[in-house]
């Protein structure tokens, strides 16, 4: 594998990280539906036993193979190293522990690859439905070895995301779409939108690089993308690793929905 073959490069790590994101999930199945240990982040945001083992196992392995890549993972203190590095790996060792807790199944963990802003690897493994989504650049998304891609918008378009921000999109824009069931984990979310399943979702603001990423590129690929009001995608890997109010979706639908974010309404 030589630097100057970017797609072997971006295969050799996907390989890498579903291999790892495969182990990832057979050990928080393990804990699933068992009352794991909790804490409270911040005094309101849960971290489960499972969150942590994961996030362990994920770092020791992943930076075994690759130790110039960064690491910044929503379970383990971001540091200033990452910043110095060409490329970096980007974690959520289970995204939809409020759901994982609860007994709902879809959470997910998620791995993407990035540099210079971009995903350049990206895979979402979601054990509890039995479901593995990936991607890389220009190679196209896939379901278990079957290749996806967003639908056509139908009337009304099934859009998801938080109920401030859906019911803040005005009329007569209001009048073609419904909002649907919620679902918790944001990566798997946007998923739901690569194959087809949802036409959009509104995020609210202060999802993190490792909320998205992988997410993001799976859905690219699938031929949708994420958008803030200013109709400008997000960027990974910088120093503050927050993002404003997203929507994401295709074509003339996304767009629209944009233009219609607001931040407050969340």
């Amino acid at each position: 594998m030589r630097e100057t073959d970017p797609t072997r490069l971006h295969e050799a790590d996907l390989d890498l990280i579903r291999e790892a994101a495969t182990e990832a999930g057979r050990i928080a199945l393990g804990y699933f539906g068992k009352n794991p240990e909790v804490w409270l982040k911040g005094g309101r945001s849960p971290v489960s036993e499972a969150d942590l083992k994961v996030d362990r196992f994920l770092r020791t392995s992943l930076t075994a193979a690759r130790p110039d890549y960064g690491w910044l993972s929503e379970e383990t203190q971001d540091s200033p190293a990452r910043l110095t590095a060409r490329r970096t790996f980007v974690v959520d060792p289970i995204d939809g522990t409020r759901g994982f807790l609860e007994g709902r199944d879809t959470w997910c963990v998620s791995i993407a690859v990035i540099e210079d802003g971009k995903p350049l690897a990206g895979v979402l493994e979601c054990p509890a439905t039995s479901e593995t989504f990936w991607a890389t650049p220009a190679q196209g998304a896939f379901l278990d070895g079957r290749g996806i891609a967003v639908r056509q918008p139908g009337e009304p378009a099934l859009v998801g995301g938080p109920k401030g921000l859906v019911g803040a999109v005005a009329e007569p824009l209001r009048s073609g779409i419904k909002r649907a069931a919620y679902v918790p984990s944001l990566a798997y979310r946007l998923a739901l939108l690569a194959c087809g399943r949802l036409d959009a979702t509104f995020v609210s603001p202060n999802s993190h690089d490792w909320d998205l990423a992988a997410a993001d590129l799976i859905l690219r690929e699938a031929g949708g993308l994420i958008l803030n009001e200013f109709g400008q995608a997000p960027i990974y890997g910088r120093p503050d690793v927050s993002h404003g109010a997203l929507v994401a979706g295709s074509g003339d639908l996304v767009r629209a929905l944009a233009k219609t974010i607001d931040p407050q309404a969340a």
